[in-house]
């Protein structure tokens, strides 16, 4: 194997995924497939596989502002969207004392965490007294090198916002032009110093640390679309060619890779970005954003997101990160990460019944068979959030005893056995 995972990770997510560990493995070394975890996680975690042949995992993005750092919430939200049933969670902190923050996460979260390493760079340089773009290469590297150091299991690294791909993006104008945070810092960090990205010029150097821990890199989308407008444009898609080329480099190095994507797209263009980043990419995970497949649903953001989400995954995206209703508003609260977690895991859940991931249509026949007998606590067991059924079901007038209050003496499902006289 190329890459240094552990045999023992490959067997356990191979167990768990339902799929032979000498395919996995084969999967892994082919680069279609991650295992997400640090060799220097100081906490025991189980690893999550992420890509080819494997259910479709969820993230959630938790973290403070500048406006509001109270690590106790984002702790809350942390176990909100484990408890929901999220994959793994990243931590974007950009208030308070961020380096804090993210050692509190990784010793408290049962699953892997991400994180942006631009982010803390940027607040590191403000509680230096100096601007993001004042940051000397090696202090950006030391952010990343750090990171890892402390057990980060996979980072998005915005490697692909160039020289070349920001020529596209001016000759190419766009409505809302960078809506990435990270792809925003980096372009001001360039223009200022006059300079290449430096995420794409020391490449090696992140490899040879992302190597060191078994951190994987998730290549960044800086350039992404933030309305449909500007979907699918020539400025994404040279920005996509140059983390194909990435993706080789890291190969190379023995670096696992994921490459991340929109973003707000026309439904109709949502399969078109599956299958231009599974072909300029060479078959690597893609992790989404959504897709908001709407710009106007501001409160709804969790379900625009839900229906790109799903047709993502069902045309092949590997990974969803969730939106919360929150998304352009706010930052969420524990109930909108909560919301955000359940929506995004029914996309992915969708999407896997569409890619014929063992037990995800097994599931539905099972729910079908329960609803047959009217077996409540059985449905309640199915449910992807069995507290909410059970609380909506506690809340009917007890007298509608084993039915619902749609149908109440009208069930159909109890007039079934009439149809056995026609």
């Amino acid at each position: 194997m190329r890459f240094p995972v552990k045999k023992e990770d490959i067997f356990l997510v191979a167990t768990k995924e339902k799929i032979d560990a000498r395919e996995l493995e084969e999967l892994v070394d082919a680069g279609r497939a991650v295992i997400l975890k640090n060799s220097s996680r100081r906490k025991a975690i189980e690893p999550v596989g992420v890509g080819e042949k494997l259910s479709t995992k969820v993230n959630a993005n938790i973290g403070t502002s500048p406006d509001i750092a109270d690590l106790e919430k984002e702790i809350a939200k942390l176990s909100a969207a484990v408890e929901a049933g999220t994959d793994t969670i990243m931590d974007l902190s950009t208030g308070g004392d961020v380096w804090h923050i993210l050692e509190t996460m990784l010793d408290v979260s049962p699953v892997p965490v991400g994180t942006v390493p631009l982010y803390q760079a940027a607040v590191t340089a403000r509680m230096k007294g100096k601007a993001f773009t004042d940051l000397t290469v090696s202090e950006l590297i030391d952010v990343i090198r750090r990171q890892a150091e402390l057990g980060v299991d996979f980072m998005t690294i915005h490697s692909g916002v160039t020289r070349g791909s920001l020529r596209k993006l001016r000759m190419y104008p766009r409505v809302l032009g960078i809506v990435s945070r990270g792809g925003s810092l980096i372009a001001e960090w360039m223009g200022t110093n006059n300079r290449e990205n430096p995420l794409y010029e020391y490449f090696d150097e992140i490899l040879a640390i992302a190597r060191e821990h078994n951190v994987t890199l998730s290549l960044g989308d800086g350039l992404r679309p933030g309305c449909l407008a500007d979907a699918t444009d020539m400025a994404q898609i040279e920005e996509l060619n140059i983390l194909g080329e990435l993706t080789l480099r890291a190969w190379d190095a023995g670096v696992q890779v994921m490459i991340e994507g929109p973003g707000h797209i026309p439904i109709e263009e949502v399969e078109t970005n599956v299958l231009i980043e599974k072909k300029l990419c060479h078959g690597a995970p893609f992790y989404v954003l959504g897709p908001l497949v709407t710009d106007i649903a501001p409160g709804y953001d969790h379900i625009t997101a839900a229906i790109g989400g799903a047709i993502a995954a069902a045309k092949g995206a590997d990974f969803l990160c969730y939106v919360t209703p929150a998304e352009h508003l706010k930052l969420p609260d524990v109930e909108e990460v909560k919301e955000g977690v359940v929506a995004t895991r029914i996309a992915a859940h969708v999407g896997d019944i569409a890619k014929g991931i063992p037990g995800a249509r097994e599931r539905d026949d099972a729910m079908g068979r329960a609803r047959k007998l009217l077996d409540w606590d059985r449905q309640f067991q199915l449910a992807i959030d069995p507290t909410r059924a059970r609380k909506l079901r506690a809340s009917a007038p007890p007298s509608i005893n084993d039915v619902c209050t749609m149908c109440g003496e009208y069930c159909s499902i109890k007039k079934n056995p009439g149809i056995e006289k026609v």
